[in-house]
């Protein structure tokens, strides 16, 4: 079964944190790069046995950024070239300020059954700090116009960690986000990239991050809030209520393959990983020559998929399969890392059970530094 993603890199306006392949532009383009993105999705489609969808996840930039004449036109698209029947999940991104009621039905109408909304943070004065074109009201709203016209699937991103961010702010903003009732949120740590202007800042000092003690304060809020509001940790950034887990995104944690289309989307596909081309004005240029977009292409080893089969598996909290990975690559875990795994168990960062290998509370924060451990 086919799990798919489209990029769409246009923007509002270009983040301060944001080193994604994305940018302002206007309706030429914008028509212009969608009929490219059609023309690469039928020729992907044309070399495919099994088409039968399983998810589609379009992500950006901001999709919602588009008429939604365009978008829902994209989607219905998607689904006369793969088959359906199999469909579980239709995941559109979109940003507060640039949907209304009208936008989000049009969506829901398209068999868009997921709505993952780019928040943040409740505070405005973070969303300043952070370039984000909404204020906290309009995310407030967005979320409720979700719910208005039928959506049941809601994600909420947020991000801690931030600028000038407390303890305290982040607990505001995590209960104003468990008022909305959220069906799942996903909560990411600030990365600081260097060619950002965000990124800078902080180089030069003009902007301070908040210290290590107060962030692992704010990790331990997360789980704390989401547990009693009934939202389950089920991956180290993803928290949801029963049976709304993300269909996609635990494709990915299970390294399974995926296809993807658009500037900068990478695929994989028995082992084949594809990164395309990402300024958009070259990637639609190429597709109207007929020249391949793939600007990058490795094969991975069978032990190289194996190391990122159990990288990936850890972020999930129940770990991954032993038998999985045996079934799949013929590779014992417990042989191939030897004294390293013995050493993350005596340090009581994973648990390996009869059927798993998993993180542990304790190993849990320290994820980077054990998966570093174990590439």
């Amino acid at each position: 079964m086919v799990c798919l993603y489209l990029h769409i890199p246009f923007c509002q306006k270009k983040c301060n944190y944001c080193s994604f392949s994305s940018g302002v532009a206007g309706s030429e383009v914008f028509t212009q790069y969608i009929t490219a993105l059609k023309q690469e999705l039928s020729d992907l489609a044309a070399t495919r046995d099994d088409r039968h969808l399983k998810s589609l996840f379009v992500g950006g930039g901001t999709p919602s950024i588009l008429p939604f004449s365009m978008l829902t036109d994209l989607i219905g698209y998607c689904l006369t070239l793969f088959n359906p029947t199999s469909l579980l999940e239709i995941t559109v991104e979109v940003n507060p300020g640039t949907v209304d009621e009208e936008y989000l039905r049009a969506l829901l109408v398209a068999g868009v059954n997921r709505i993952s909304m780019g928040v943040q943070t409740f505070s405005d004065q973070e969303l300043s700090i952070l370039g984000r074109t909404h204020s906290s009201i309009e995310a407030c709203y967005a979320v409720q116009a979700a719910k208005d016209v039928g959506f049941i699937n809601i994600n909420l991103d947020l991000m801690y960690g931030l600028p000038g961010q407390t303890v305290e702010s982040w607990r505001k903003s995590l209960q104003q986000a468990i008022a909305l009732n959220p069906q799942h949120l996903s909560v990411y740590q600030l990365t600081i990239e260097g060619e950002t202007p965000l990124g800078r800042a902080v180089a030069s000092g003009e902007i301070v991050l908040p210290e290590e003690e107060k962030i692992l304060h704010m990790d331990e809020e997360i789980r704390r809030f989401c547990c009693d509001a009934g939202l389950r940790q089920y991956e180290i950034s993803a928290f949801a209520s029963d049976g709304y887990e993300c269909v996609h995104n635990i494709n990915y944690w299970q390294n399974n393959d995926y296809l993807a289309c658009g500037t900068s989307a990478v695929s994989c596909v028995g082992g084949v990983r594809e990164k395309r081309i990402t300024d958009t004005l070259e990637y639609i240029g190429c597709i109207k020559k007929g020249v391949s977009v793939v600007c990058e292409s490795e094969c991975l080893s069978a032990e190289a998929s194996f190391r990122e089969s159990v990288i990936l598996g850890l972020r999930m909290t129940k770990g991954v399969s032993l038998h999985r990975l045996t079934a799949r690559y013929e590779i014992d875990l417990v042989k191939h890392y030897g004294a390293v795994l013995d050493n993350l168990c005596k340090l009581q960062l994973v648990e390996l059970t009869d059927s798993h290998l998993r993180l542990t509370a304790k190993g849990r924060p320290l994820a980077n530094w054990v998966m570093v451990e174990l590439v």
